[in-house]
């Protein structure tokens, strides 16, 4: 019995000192094996066209990377940055016209190189539009080569579309002949950023990338996926909002009167109501965990999770026209006791910012990601309605403007604003009786594209 006491503590100590010895073998192992790529996502809401956030196995030298890799077309770019975290960033005032091709490589803290990788990377965004087509309407995609791409079967009236701000999906409300309204949803996979294949060749790293457009073509447009029923019952009326996180929020009307509810439904699917005093549509932030909620005191910036949370109020009869993301401020239009309006730039906690006032009706506004330019569309009476696009500075000086004629805006609809293309979006029609058109419209000079397909209504579809 004593020998078998006194070999337990023994064999205790073994196998403690062989898992000890394991452990250092592993260690020693995993160092030496090189840095990995573990993920990488596009990030639309910064202050260049676009931006992609890398996690790797182990940290990296933010130098190493920024000599090593190689970006074709060559864009002015910037790496940011620490540790295992990095993030590549396109500078600002460029415009990106076709795919991006990024040779990834670099060393981590030890000297051991990350194995090349070649990416394509296109930021684009897409067209989206309601087409009029034989029998109704119906929602079609625009791929950067101009072909069009059916996302929905052909319903008598769609009218309301929401692109979710991920890039993962579109939500409509689509009626029948008979007047009955159903939400739907149509998902889809992302096709923006591909891994190409570098085998068997391997680039030597710091010599440059050379460039053939039509290798680096392939489809960048995302693929449908499920087309799912959101709402079990008819609507008479929904408003939708997204945020680049994946949460959709929907503000419907039942057919039958009272019958309204705000339904929240997170990233992950899970569905929460929200008990709200509504006078219009609510807008999440496009990045976070707020949303802009209209009542009858004014705005208010509310918590989706905190419902405990003080709102922070915006007194007056103010409308959110636009988001400036990169730097949190937005867009807001005013309507005085006088029948002025007044277009007004807000940042959370800040008192708002006057950029211009007048008589004529605001139909809307858009801005970039830094606010640092803003554009506004303006009716003016003199005799006949004119429509006016204005370019502003920060300050609210005026920069350029032109008349649209004889172009009509479509009321209602926004002016909504591609970083990647410097470009706007607008509905527009030269007669009443004529069906819409998608005009896409230079951010700096304004000049204007008119696209022929009939539709009712275009908005933009990020890339993600």
């Amino acid at each position: 019995m004593r020998s078998s006491a006194r070999q337990l503590p023994r064999a205790i100590g073994g196998a403690l000192a062989g898992a000890a010895l394991l452990v250092l073998v592993q260690q020693q192992l995993l160092e030496r094996r090189p840095p990995r790529l573990l993920q990488i996502t596009p990030r639309a809401y910064s202050s260049g066209p676009g931006a992609l956030d890398l996690r790797f196995s182990r940290p990296l030298q933010r130098s190493s990377l920024a000599a090593a890799s190689r970006l074709q077309p060559p864009l002015a770019h910037r790496w940011l940055g620490d540790e295992a975290l990095q993030r590549l960033l396109l500078l600002p005032d460029q415009v990106v016209t076709e795919p991006l091709q990024l040779l990834l490589s670099g060393r981590d803290r030890r000297g051991q190189r990350l194995p090349t990788q070649l990416w394509r990377w296109d930021p684009r965004p897409h067209l989206l539009v309601v087409a009029r087509v034989a029998g109704g309407e119906q929602l079609q995609l625009r791929s950067h080569n101009g072909a069009w791409r059916a996302l929905s079967p052909v319903w008598a009236r769609i009218t309301s579309v929401e692109a979710m701000a991920d890039g993962r999906g579109v939500v409509f409300l689509a009626g029948d002949r008979s007047g009955r309204y159903q939400l739907w949803k149509r998902g889809l996979q992302p096709g923006s950023l591909r891994q190409r294949q570098l085998d068997p060749w391997i680039p030597e790293p710091g010599l440059p990338l050379s460039y053939d457009p039509g290798g680096a073509g392939g489809n960048s447009s995302p693929q449908p996926g499920a087309l799912t029923r959101l709402w079990p019952h008819n609507l008479s009326f929904a408003q939708m909002s997204s945020n680049r996180r994946g949460d959709l929020l929907l503000q419907l009307g039942g057919e039958v009167p009272g019958a309204e509810q705000t339904l929240w439904i997170d990233a992950q699917g899970r569905r929460h109501g929200l008990p709200l005093n509504l006078s219009g549509p609510i807008r999440l932030l496009p990045e976070g965990e707020g949303m802009v909620v209209p009542t009858s005191a004014g705005l208010e910036l509310r918590s989706l999770r905190d419902r405990d949370a003080r709102p922070q109020i915006l007194p007056g009869s103010r409308v959110l026209t636009a988001f400036c993301p990169a730097t949190g401020q937005a867009l807001l239009m005013r309507h005085w006791p006088d029948y002025r309006r007044s277009l007004e730039r807000v940042q959370p906690g800040a008192a708002p910012i006057t950029l211009w006032i007048g008589q004529e009706a605001v139909m809307a506004a858009s801005c970039n990601q830094s606010g640092d330019r803003i554009w506004m569309l303006l009716n003016r009476w003199q005799g006949s309605s004119t429509y006016t696009l204005m370019r502003l500075d920060r300050g609210g000086r005026v920069v350029k403007q032109r008349r649209l004629d004889p172009w009509i805006p479509e009321p209602g609809l926004p002016l909504s604003y591609d970083p990647v293309g410097d470009q706007l979006l607008l509905s527009v029609r030269r007669h009443p009786r004529e069906p819409a058109r998608a005009a896409l419209l230079d951010g700096q000079t304004l000049r204007i594209r008119v696209l022929p397909q009939p539709i009712s209504q275009a908005l933009w579809l990020p890339a993600s």
